[in-house]
């Protein structure tokens, strides 16, 4: 049980969410292995808002993600459908079957080399059978192995990684890996994802697993989905959301769709079906959710390629799905931090509500990875240096922000130490800006929204605890910053980036209004009799204009204007 936390049910679905929730579900481990010199202090974030305590087969207490997890067949790798906590009884039971057996054993994939020293970085197999893993929080579980000696971690290489699970390090329940077996091995079209929760197989097995997780769960706050956007997962996402929806009304459904790098002409069927599959998703998951955002590196949702984002103070490749991934489950791992808090917690409802308002329920994400904290600058002359720009990059591939303005915003800044929260000028020192009057970091951080957005409804958190970027995170970080992500003032010291400070936004922006009206252009401009195979996967022409219709008027809902702006 969680212990009066407010539970989160996660769901992900498809094979770039599975890139994304590895890379969350790693920061989410990181901290959990807080060290003991940390200078923030525990309990900002409550853990067991996704985690659940349970037993193993021996007694043993473990500590796992509340996920259902559904990919197609070969995503796993060396990783176990029925993970790794719960398997050493079930080895080692005696056959009751007395008779001849023959043994087949299926060839294993080799376990990639960076997840060699998993077993050793998460517990140990004892001498009587037992596995004891690692503690957990507030002081559940087994005393952590250790060893006199720690190993450097591996960090894995790009070209090691070929699924999500070569890189996941954290272990999972028996109950969260749902395979889905096609003789096609792939979902392209929206109807074929839908079609997946239609066969009585995978409804029943999703279903089954909804009412574990969900029954021991003291107050459910909501469900989460990691959903992939461009392939048929979109269909199977928009169908999971409206069974949760049908299910558990009154529950709080927030679904990140995920888009992955940029996308070349030269692939006409793939863009086209990227393109059909966004649509179809936004439109239904919009309807059967309480809040939708798309998360991509991309600068378009539509057909027109535009340049990946870029970051000032990182270097990545935006074709690698373990770049991406990372960089997105920071985001993630920032935005999401109001109904996760172990104080004061904006429920999933109370945030979808704020920002949803008038039908605008899809929004947008931004962030600035890491936020430039100069050791030697106050928040507020940060701040100020940002002028009035966006202060952070787009992360909903809708185009630059410039010139459209935003309805609400919810906005999290985290990781700066709190000596640099308020300005630090001698008594008599001409104040540079009203946020160098301010008393608090958190009315630093709510003034500067107020002037940068005078009219718009604002809610922010301010928090100490940084986001973990601990290997397997890759190495994207400039030279210039420190190990918890400052900016050097001097030369580079060439340390490892292990923490960094993160300014994270979810808005409903009148940049929606031009992104979904093109995506309902491009979408219009299209002739299906090309694309009938889309159409063969169970999605009918009138389905394609009832899903144009429905997008033109959610473009529609974040048309800009005074009267259409909130005081």
């Amino acid at each position: 049980m969680a212990g009066g936390a407010r539970e989160v049910l996660t769901l992900q679905l498809g094979h770039f969410a599975g890139f994304v929730g590895a890379h969350w579900w790693n920061q989410q481990d990181a901290a959990l292995c807080r060290p003991t010199d940390a200078k923030e202090p525990p309990g900002e974030l409550c853990p067991d808002v996704l985690y659940r305590t349970g037993r193993t087969l021996h007694g043993q207490e473990t500590y796992t993600p509340r996920l259902i997890l559904m990919d197609l067949k070969g995503s796993l790798s060396s990783l176990k459908q029925e993970g790794g906590l719960y398997r050493d009884k079930q080895l080692d039971a005696a056959i009751a079957w007395q008779g001849k057996l023959t043994t087949h054993k299926e060839e294993l994939y080799p376990k990639n080399p960076y997840l060699q020293d998993l077993l050793s970085a998460e517990g140990v197999l004892s001498s009587d059978g037992t596995w004891r893993v690692k503690s957990i929080p507030n002081g559940k579980g087994l005393p952590p192995f250790t060893n006199a000696i720690t190993p450097k971690p591996v960090m894995p290489t790009e070209g090691s990684i070929r699924v999500w699970s070569d890189f996941l390090r954290v272990h999972l329940h028996p109950r969260s890996i749902c395979m889905i077996h096609k003789e096609a091995g792939r979902l392209e079209a929206f109807g074929q994802g839908e079609s997946i929760l239609k066969e009585p197989k995978y409804l029943e097995e999703l279903e089954d697993r909804l009412h574990f997780y969900v029954e021991e769960c003291d107050y459910l706050q909501g469900f989460q989905i990691l959903c992939d956007l461009h392939d048929g997962f979109s269909g199977l996402g928009a169908k999971a959301a409206e069974l949760l929806q049908d299910e558990y009304s009154g529950r709080g459904i927030i679904t990140w769709g995920l888009l992955p790098g940029p996308y070349r002409l030269g692939e006409l069927q793939k863009n086209i079906y990227r393109l059909l599959n966004t649509a179809f998703g936004l439109v239904h998951l919009s309807a059967h959710s309480s809040l939708v955002c798309p998360l991509s590196l991309g600068g378009s949702l539509g057909l027109r390629p535009e340049p990946p984002v870029s970051f000032p103070l990182l270097q990545y490749d935006a074709t690698l799905p373990f770049h991406c991934g990372a960089i997105l489950a920071t985001a993630l791992d920032t935005v999401t931090v109001p109904y996760r808090l172990r104080s004061s917690p904006v429920s999933m409802v109370h945030l979808a509500d704020m920002l949803n308002f008038s039908g605008k329920k899809v929004v947008t994400a931004g962030a600035t990875i890491p936020f430039p904290s100069v050791p030697s600058q106050s928040l507020p002359d940060t701040l100020m240096q940002l002028g009035e720009a966006t202060p952070w990059t787009p992360l909903s591939a809708c185009g630059d922000p410039s010139g459209t303005c935003c309805f609400a915003q919810s906005v999290v800044l985290r990781g700066l130490d709190r000596a640099h929260h308020t300005s630090q000028l001698a008594p008599g020192t001409p104040l540079p800006s009203p946020l160098h009057a301010c008393a608090t970091g958190e009315e630093v951080l709510a003034q500067y929204l107020q002037q940068q957005q005078p009219r718009v409804r604002s809610s922010s958190h301010l928090l100490l605890t940084p986001c973990k970027v601990v290997p397997p995170y890759p190495s994207l970080f400039s030279s210039s910053l420190s190990q918890h992500g400052s900016v050097l003032d001097g030369l580079p010291t060439g340390t490892a980036v292990e923490s960094i400070p993160v300014l994270g936004a979810l808005c409903s922006s009148s940049s929606l209004n031009r992104a979904l009206g093109d995506l309902a252009k491009d979408l219009s401009k299209l002739d299906l009799r090309r694309w009938a195979s889309f159409m063969d996967a169970g999605v009918e022409q009138d389905d394609l204009e009832e899903t144009l219709q429905d997008l033109r008027s959610l473009a529609q809902c974040y048309e800009s204007g005074d009267d259409r702006l909130v005081d």
